[in-house]
């Protein structure tokens, strides 16, 4: 597994395409933040990252979803490390801890940006202000983490890579959950769909943050998001052992 990792990171380094990709998105939102210097005070900068840490789930976690996750059905690499003996199981796992890695590396360089930005038009953020930031982004790292295990499933089941980077991107913008919530509202009603909608990966996250940042209890939605993370992963290799490869 450890060799697949180190093969992947060295493919995904050298994917140019990564690098253009993710600087777009910086100078996309400086131009953003240029526009709106004007209005800027000493908070603007948490609020900033709750708006554009909202979409990096599907605007930086779709790039890496497609890069990490279905490249490999279009190469028919999947196929290849089967073939060669490499557990279906070692290869889910090593997926998911490619896309923690990369994950990772992005959710903390962008509240960087974010600083780097509103220094440069006057406004520096406060140790607090930095670390509410950081905070955000890392429940976005969380939610990127936990939509890329569950659209696995669809790579590893269905080995249909345009389906399975819809139901992503479905699942990042929040699509799928608002039509959850609609359906639960209107079969259970508002309080219990609340409940329900709290345990499912939007909520789960949500509770994290607010234990982070002093709102709730920490230890009990971490152990949800542990137990979503894993279940997705043992239906991922299910999934994938039940699926018929031609060679």
């Amino acid at each position: 597994m450890l060799r697949l990792i180190d093969g992947e990171i060295y493919r995904l380094l050298h994917k140019k395409s990564i690098y253009i990709y993710f600087f777009s998105l910086a100078v996309g939102y400086l131009l953003i933040a240029y526009i709106r210097s004007g209005g800027f005070t000493a908070e603007s900068i948490i609020t900033d990252a709750f708006n554009f840490f909202n979409v990096l789930p599907a605007a930086a976690g779709g790039f890496l979803f497609s890069a990490i996750y279905t490249d490999d059905l279009a190469a028919k690499n999947l196929i290849a490390l089967v073939g060669s003996g490499m557990s279906k199981t070692k290869i889910v796992l090593a997926k998911f801890i490619l896309t923690a890695l990369f994950g990772a590396v992005i959710f903390v360089l962008a509240p960087l940006l974010l600083f780097v930005v509103h220094a440069a038009f006057g406004w520096t953020a406060t140790t607090s202000a930095m670390v509410m930031v950081f905070a955000v982004s890392f429940k976005h790292l969380l939610v990127t983490l936990g939509y890329s295990a569950l659209a696995g499933i669809a790579v590893y089941g269905l080995q249909r890579a345009t389906f399975a980077m819809v139901l992503y991107i479905l699942f990042a913008f929040n699509i799928v959950g608002g039509l959850i919530t609609v359906f639960l509202v209107n079969m259970v009603g508002a309080s219990s769909a609340a409940v329900i909608m709290s345990r499912l990966m939007a909520g789960i996250t949500d509770r994290i943050l607010a234990g982070m940042t002093g709102g709730g209890s920490l230890l009990s939605p971490v152990i949800d998001y542990i137990i979503y993370i894993a279940a997705a992963i043992v239906v991922s290799v299910i999934a994938f052992n039940k699926k018929e490869m031609e060679f």
